[in-house]
């Protein structure tokens, strides 16, 4: 039996589906795996759509304790994704700093690659997905070489798919290796529970399902 999707979890893959961010078909990944369901967080692309997506990362942040001092971005999609939760964070009474990298360094002006806030303290990076943990690991050089230190990440959507290490997900992999949490606002579980509630998306789950038992990471 699926499980109860959380309130916030449940108003972020509404959002999501209404905005085209989660789609249902078929789509060949970077993986080589055929997905029944593709996740595209370019396409919260207004002011409202990114407004609604920085409050589901506020209520997951708070639902899982994340301790931090600040926010990070990383280049490109973790820049708004930053910016919109320090915003709606803000509105909550708390005002953090906000930093996000260049992916080339500047070579005029104020120089450099990093931009806002220095580095400081326990700083949380913000982004869409980790796929193969590469960029987490990047953002994680970047703030330890600026003097701050990493304490987690947070992502829109975990796949809870087998990482490209073992049985574990890219998500798990990375929480592993950096010796940090790593909290989705939505996972592959949630998606299953938000389809079985909806009739018009019922026909989606046995695939789902099915992609969950060739795929699904064991969590070990």
């Amino acid at each position: 039996m699926d499980s109860p999707v959380i309130a916030y979890r449940q108003r972020f893959l509404e959002l999501a589906l209404h905005c085209q961010a989660l789609r249902f078909g078929e789509f060949h990944l970077k993986s080589g795996r055929t997905s029944p369901y593709f996740f595209n967080a370019g396409q919260f692309n207004t002011g409202g759509a990114l407004a609604g997506l920085a409050e589901c990362y506020a209520d997951a942040m708070e639902a899982a304790g994340l301790g931090f001092d600040m926010l990070f971005g990383p280049a490109y999609k973790g820049i708004p994704l930053a910016t919109a939760l320090g915003v709606a964070l803000a509105k909550r009474g708390r005002d953090v700093p906000i930093a996000f990298n260049r992916k080339e360094a500047k070579t005029h002006g104020e120089g450099g690659s990093l931009i806002g806030a220095p580095l400081a303290g326990r700083v949380l990076i913000v982004d869409d997905v980790i796929t193969a943990g590469t960029a987490v690991r990047e953002s994680v050089d970047i703030i330890r070489g600026a003097g701050g230190q990493p304490c987690g990440v947070i992502i829109a959507i975990d796949r809870q798919e087998r990482g490209a290490e073992g049985q574990r997900s890219a998500a798990e992999e990375a929480s592993a290796a950096l010796a940090m949490p790593v909290v989705a606002v939505a996972t592959l579980d949630d998606l299953l529970g938000f389809v079985a509630d909806r009739p018009e998306l019922a026909l989606h789950r046995e695939r789902l399902l099915a992609y969950r038992a060739q795929y699904g990471s064991t969590g070990v």
